[in-house]
C-alpha cells in the first residue's frame, strides 16, 4: 500500500514527483519516465499502475527525499538496476550489485539458442557458462532444463556470491558455482555446451562513459574487445565434447572477426544471430572433434 502523509504542506504529490524526476533525468536516461517510476514503484512497493491511479495522493517527506536521491543518483548514472537491486532477465527476477554487469535483453538471446541446441527437456546435457556474473544465462537455462549438469565461472568472488544468491531466492540447486578465470576454474574436463557472454568493449570506446557504474573487467575485453573471445573460442575446443556447442555473445560490429576465429580454431556450423534491435548479436559453432564422430547433443538446431 502506498504510504501517504496527512500533513497538509508536505510539497509533492505522486504525480508531480514523478514529473519534477521526468525532468531531471532528461538527457542522463533513455527512459526518463519509465526510470522514474520503477524506482519510486520499489520505494512504494507499488506497481507502476497504482502510481498513476494515486497521483493525487501526496509523498510522506522521508519518501520523497529518498526517492530525490535515488533520481540523483540515476542521473549520475547508476543503473536502475543497482538502486532497486534488482533485474528481470528471463522472467527471473535476479539480483544484482555493482559486483555483476546488468543483465541485457539481448543476452537471453544465448538462452533461446541454448535451449534449441540443448533439445528436450529430459536430456541431461553438461553445460557450462563462462563469466556468469549474477548467474542469469545459467539460472534461465537450469530453470528450464532441470537435468542439465550446469557450472558457472566467474573470476570474480563478489558475483559468484550473487549468482548462488539468485540461485537459492529460486529454489534451484543444480548449479556449480566456482571463482577463476575462464577454463582454469575446469581444468580437463568437457562440456556438451559453453555458454559466454564475455567482456567484448574495447578499451578506449565512447560507450564506456555511459556505464562507469557497472564494474569494467566485465565490460572491457581489451585493446581492440575481441581479446576475451579469441582467448575463450581458442580454448573451447579442448573442454568440449566432440560434436558440442560454443555459443557467445560479442559486440555487432565484431561479428565478422569472432566468425573467423571460430573457423580458425575448427568449429563448423557457424552461424551469427541478430539481437531484438537487428544487429548481429551471438554466434555460435559446433566443434566437429575426430572425423565421424557424432553430435554430443540430443537435438540438432532446426
Amino acid at each position: 500500500m502506498i504510504s501517504v502523509s496527512t500533513v497538509a504542506d508536505r510539497p509533492n504529490s505522486i504525480a508531480e514527483s514523478l514529473r519534477s524526476a521526468t525532468h531531471e533525468l532528461l538527457g542522463h536516461s533513455d527512459s526518463p519516465r519509465l526510470d522514474a517510476e520503477v524506482l519510486l514503484g520499489n520505494l512504494l512497493g507499488a506497481t507502476r499502475a497504482a502510481l498513476l491511479l494515486q497521483g493525487d495522493e501526496t509523498l510522506c517527506a522521508d519518501t520523497a527525499r529518498v526517492f530525490r536521491e535515488l533520481i540523483t543518483r540515476r542521473a549520475a548514472g547508476v543503473p536502475v538496476a543497482y538502486l532497486t537491486g534488482i533485474r528481470e532477465f528471463w522472467s527471473l527476477p535476479l539480483k544484482v550489485t555493482p559486483a555483476v554487469l546488468v543483465p541485457r535483453p539481448e543476452t537471453e538471446l544465448i538462452v533461446e539458442q541454448a535451449l534449441a541446441l540443448l533439445g528436450p527437456a529430459a536430456a541431461a546435457p553438461a553445460v557450462l557458462d563462462l563469466g556468469t556474473g549474477s548467474g542469469a544465462i545459467a539460472l534461465a537455462v537450469a530453470l528450464e532444463r532441470p537435468r542439465a549438469r550446469i557450472v558457472g565461472v566467474d573470476i570474480s568472488e563478489a558475483a559468484v556470491r550473487v549468482a548462488r544468491d539468485n540461485e537459492n531466492a529460486l529454489g534451484l540447486s543444480h548449479i556449480e558455482w566456482r571463482v577463476g578465470s575462464w577454463f582454469a576454474a575446469v581444468p580437463g574436463e568437457r562440456f556438451d555446451l559453453i555458454l559466454s557472454n564475455p567482456p567484448y568493449v574495447a578499451a578506449g570506446d565512447p560507450a564506456l562513459e555511459a556505464l562507469q557504474a557497472e564494474p569494467a573487467e566485465a565490460l572491457i575485453g581489451g585493446p581492440t574487445g575481441v581479446e576475451q573471445l579469441s582467448v575463450i573460442i581458442a580454448a573451447a575446443s579442448s573442454h568440449l565434447v566432440p560434436g558440442g556447442w560454443l555459443v557467445t555473445e560479442h559486440g555487432a560490429d565484431q561479428v565478422r572477426e569472432v566468425a573467423a576465429l571460430f573457423e580458425r580454431h575448427d568449429f563448423q556450423d557457424i552461424l551469427s544471430y541478430e539481437d531484438y534491435s537487428g544487429r548481429p548479436r551471438v554466434t555460435r559453432g559446433r566443434y566437429g572433434g575426430p572425423p565421424g564422430s557424432p553430435p554430443s547433443l540430443n537435438q540438432e538446431p532446426s
